[in-house]
């Protein structure tokens, strides 16, 4: 059997981080550079006088486009994080549920829940759409929330319940038979010991809510709830955005799912992995 090429390995993994890497360097690149230096031909591949105004300008300036971002922001921020609440607090009690009760139709009803993973989300938006139309949900974070929850709840589900069922079930007994209740041995013996996954599942489907585009693009049509991933887009079309303080605020759209990404990863992946070995 003829023994792989390093050189090939190596050249393969490179290009792969170049091409993931060259646009996000190019954003950054640009942010730091006045418009003047943007325009210039040849173009700079490293700024000149790197300087910071363009996110002073955002983050404490005046005008339509830095009111925009600060605004977007916001809403990305509260429609992110009760979005993660939400689906958390369900996913617990669903896996839970799944997990250690017994009641007919149980595992039709586990599967089916996992099933809607399998269809692409994108057709569900229609039907969506029209179902928070008749319900006046359009242009409200209840909207675009009760959207977000429903399509992260079944991935949420899926990845409590491996992890509670790897949970020593003596414990629980032991529970029982000192006279807890099946609320008080959720809240007082299986919740801190799947707070791991928890967190990681928290984690995850903040990120998942953060990285939204197309659901809040069709269910908020003014600057009221449109989150940042929105707002970017939108500012193309209806102003003439200067370049820099466009990438300054994608990567300040960026920088946040990085920080949370690079800072609790050792998080994301114990949650993950220890409920598999317990």
């Amino acid at each position: 059997m003829p023994r792989r090429r390093p050189w090939a390995r190596t050249l393969g993994i490179l290009f792969i981080v170049l091409w993931s890497l060259v646009p996000l360097y190019w954003t950054l690149n640009t942010s730091l550079q006045t418009n003047a230096q943007i325009s210039a031909r040849p173009a700079h591949y490293l700024p000149p006088s790197p300087m910071l105004s363009n996110y002073h300008a955002l983050l404490s300036g005046t005008g339509e486009i830095p009111d925009t971002i600060r605004r977007s922001s916001i809403n990305i921020v509260v429609e992110c994080t009760a979005a993660t609440v939400i689906t958390v607090a369900l996913a617990t009690l669903a896996a839970y549920a799944f997990a250690r009760m017994r009641f007919r139709g149980r595992n039709l009803l586990f599967y089916a829940v996992l099933a809607t993973m399998a269809f692409p989300a994108y057709t569900t938006l229609i039907p969506l759409y029209r179902i928070m139309s008749v319900f006046g949900l359009v242009n409200t974070y209840t909207g675009i929330v009760l959207v977000y929850v429903s399509g992260f709840l079944p991935l949420a589900t899926w990845i409590l319940h491996s992890y509670m069922t790897s949970l020593p079930i003596a414990i629980e007994e032991a529970g029982q038979v000192d006279g807890a209740s099946r609320m008080q041995i959720l809240w007082r013996i299986v919740l801190p010991l799947a707070w791991p996954g928890i967190v990681s599942t928290a984690i995850i489907t903040f990120l998942f809510a953060w990285a939204q585009f197309l659901f809040p693009l069709v269910l908020s049509s003014d600057l009221s709830t449109q989150p940042l991933t929105v707002a970017i887009a939108a500012l193309q079309g209806r102003h003439t955005v200067p370049f820099g303080l466009l990438n300054a605020a994608g990567v300040l759209a960026l920088a946040v799912p990085a920080v949370i990404a690079v800072a609790l990863n050792r998080f994301i992946v114990n949650g993950l992995l220890s409920g598999s070995v317990k």
